[in-house]
């Protein structure tokens, strides 16, 4: 036991200095903030630590978990799956652009709404009394109502039911079928493009630092959000729908150690 006791002893002095520079190399706090658009706003919290990659603390790198809300009205979501949205195949939609061309259905939303918690990286670059970074969500989940949004569809069916022989009967997505039930797609994982998954951000900020303990930042967001519909559409076999908003995005910020 002594000898133990000894050896923790002669030990600490070394574990001390190992943690020491580390500890002083850390930073972490909450940013809590909104990006809006018109008829689309997007609270959320987010906390982060970063790990100041040289002394003066010129470049960070670390990671944040963001908590957010989304809400948003008369939204059009666009054909998602990347092997039915990319262009050159069924057409292409670009960000704050109508369709352009090519097959892809849409699931117009009067109200559109979900709340999602994901993890994501960030990096930051911090100049006197200003950062400038970003961020940039990777995996998570999102949890929302269903609700009742428009298909629209010029060549789109689902099936409606089975036969007694067992074939399946389907109907276009016209008339009555127009309405469909649709919720947010639980899973968000960042693939990159057209394949990621889900309810992501992309953000690009500039935060001046007003004391030791808080900061106002402003910055740009790029959102996706993605709705799951009840059916799918047999011929494309999709029920995946997406939508992408750019958005101002202000918020504080919360420093809890530089």
């Amino acid at each position: 036991m002594n000898k133990v006791k000894i050896l923790l002893i002669c030990f600490m002095p070394l574990m001390a200095a190992a943690q020491g520079p580390v500890s002083t190399r850390l930073s972490s706090g909450l940013d809590i903030g909104t990006g809006f658009r018109q008829e689309q706003i997007s609270p959320s919290i987010a906390y982060y630590q970063l790990l100041n990659v040289t002394r003066q603390k010129l470049l960070s790198l670390g990671w944040t978990a963001t908590l957010r809300a989304n809400y948003a009205s008369n939204v059009d979501y666009i054909t998602a799956p990347a092997n039915l949205s990319r262009g050159g195949k069924t057409g292409f939609y670009a960000l704050g652009a109508p369709l352009i061309a090519g097959n892809l259905d849409t699931l117009r939303m009067s109200s559109a709404s979900g709340t999602s918690l994901n993890l994501g990286i960030r990096a930051q670059i911090h100049l006197k009394y200003v950062d400038i970074g970003a961020t940039a969500d990777l995996l998570g989940i999102t949890i929302g109502r269903n609700r009742i949004g428009q298909y629209i569809s010029s060549t789109g069916s689902f099936v409606v039911g089975t036969s007694a022989a067992g074939t399946d009967s389907t109907a276009r997505f016209t008339g009555g079928h127009v309405s469909q039930t649709a919720a947010p797609t639980i899973a968000n994982l960042q693939l990159l493009g057209d394949n990621s998954i889900g309810t992501l951000a992309t953000e690009v900020y500039a935060r001046v630092l007003l004391g030791q303990r808080f900061g106002v930042k402003v910055g740009y967001q790029w959102l996706i959000t993605e709705y799951t519909a009840s059916v799918k559409n047999v011929v494309d076999d999709n029920n995946r729908f997406r939508s992408r908003s750019g958005l101002t995005y202000v918020a504080v910020t919360i420093p809890f150690f530089r």
